[in-house]
């Protein structure tokens, strides 16, 4: 399928025919944004519908395109000082959404976090809030990709491209972290790939590729991007927003991993508050049934296994306790969510763990028959010879072999021993 591109026309000054006069009269009436020549030199521009196959659109207008000679655009097009934009002018919230009133603007400086940002950004993705310039969503932001960048950052009002860069500072494209932003206003002609994404980290290593928050057609989205963009790659500035209350330098402080030793068995501080937190944010809601808290327990065990085995890791780097790679991804957002509960347990839908001391060689007691007769119930009781008893046997741990390999484990992560994340998936 084809879509519209426009690409620039200029008749011959001198032609008299009556189709060029009556196209330089029109020009010379019309203001920049509309197709009219911003110099008072004569020539006037026409805008001529061609076609182009596979051009992104941003904002909600066509990115411009080289004619069929393969004529650039025109060097000398000048800037209109009060650009018309496609994405809506700058205006208050529109309180319940399109069919909402109008609030008061709200011109205040609003403070927030990287976390916070990122996690509004998620929101729209994962409510796969439509692309619409004309409409506003149940929060009063505009449905645009600078209406995005508005609603990500906690503005009170709904801004666009050519305002959004007050609000911020200038950074370079290496200091970039979760929750600032790439800005392309393209000051000629705003309507011509102007667009802004939320950074929400880089994907690799080489730094090539970031994850970008972005709202474009046909719905909010976050998808790994070349940097800065698909297209007008160099023009894309870096900013950071002037409200960030922490992590607003680029030391990187506020994403250093705190220590092994801020988390475990006994722990209790803010940086365990803050894993739930995060955890939270990446679908471990269901672990917590009072929100994240300082002191270490279940819960910020079994969510950040959850976490760990999402990632597809195995044995030691899926035990449930933070290390650098887990609190990098989470601080990040770069990372795959927890999966939901239909393939993990939800609060009161499984038998706690009794610990691992209850499964053993020479171990006798109810959790060990309890055990066992989950394994039959889910089809993994094939060792058993008289059924599940009392006593551990080599039966049991046979068993609990098979199921752990089913999961796709192997290693020390399939040794036939049940720990927190196979009685999880157990009793499911």
């Amino acid at each position: 399928m084809t879509v519209p591109v426009f690409e620039e026309y200029e008749p011959p000054a001198d032609c008299g025919c009556p189709g060029c006069a009556r196209q330089r009269r029109t020009a010379a009436a019309l203001p920049v944004r509309q197709g009219g020549h911003p110099a008072a030199h004569g020539a006037r521009r026409a805008l001529v519908m061609v076609t182009a196959a596979g051009v992104v659109l941003s904002c909600g207008a066509g990115q411009a395109a080289a004619t069929a000679a393969g004529r650039g655009p025109r060097a000398d097009t000048a800037v209109d000082p009060q650009p018309g934009s496609p994405q809506g002018t700058v205006g208050p919230l529109s309180g319940s959404g399109a069919s909402g009133p109008p609030s008061a603007p709200d011109t205040t400086q609003r403070t927030t976090t990287r976390t916070d940002i990122i996690s509004r950004a998620q929101k729209w993705v994962t409510a796969k809030v439509p692309y619409d310039m004309a409409a506003y969503w149940s929060d009063g932001y505009r449905q645009d990709c600078s209406g995005f960048v508005s609603m990500a950052w906690n503005l009170g009002t709904n801004e666009w491209t050519g305002s959004l860069a007050a609000f911020g500072t200038k950074i370079a494209r290496a200091d970039l972290e979760p929750g600032d932003i790439l800005l392309f206003h393209n000051l000629a002609d705003p309507s011509v790939g102007s667009h802004v994404t939320v950074f929400g980290g880089w994907t690799d290593h080489t730094h090539t590729h970031y994850l970008a928050y972005e709202q474009t057609s046909p719905h909010a989205r976050k998808a790994t991007t070349p940097m800065a963009y698909w297209s007008n790659s160099s023009k894309y500035v870096a900013y950071r927003y002037k409200g960030i209350v922490s992590g607003a330098g680029g030391s990187g402080s506020a994403t250093a991993f705190p220590g092994a030793a801020k988390f475990g068995p006994g722990t209790n501080n803010a940086h365990v508050t803050r894993l739930g937190q995060l955890l939270i944010a990446q679908g471990g809601k269901r672990f917590y049934t009072a929100g994240a808290g300082p002191r270490w327990s279940d819960a910020d065990k079994r969510a950040t296994q959850a976490f760990q085995l999402a990632q597809g890791w195995k044995g030691k780097d899926a035990d449930g306790l933070p290390g650098p790679g887990t609190w990098s991804l989470l601080v990040k957002g770069t990372g795959h969510r927890i999966p939901a509960a239909g393939t993990g347990s939800a609060p009161g839908g499984t038998a706690a763990y009794p610990g691992k001391r209850f499964f053993a060689s020479g171990q006798s007691n109810d959790h060990v028959r309890e055990l066992g007769v989950q394994l039959v119930r889910k089809g993994y009781g094939t060792h058993y010879v008289t059924g599940p008893g009392r006593r551990w046997t080599e039966a049991d741990r046979r068993n609990v072999e098979a199921f752990q390999r089913a999961q796709g484990w192997s290693g020390s992560a399939a040794d036939g021993y049940p720990g927190p994340e196979t009685w999880r998936r157990l009793f499911a």
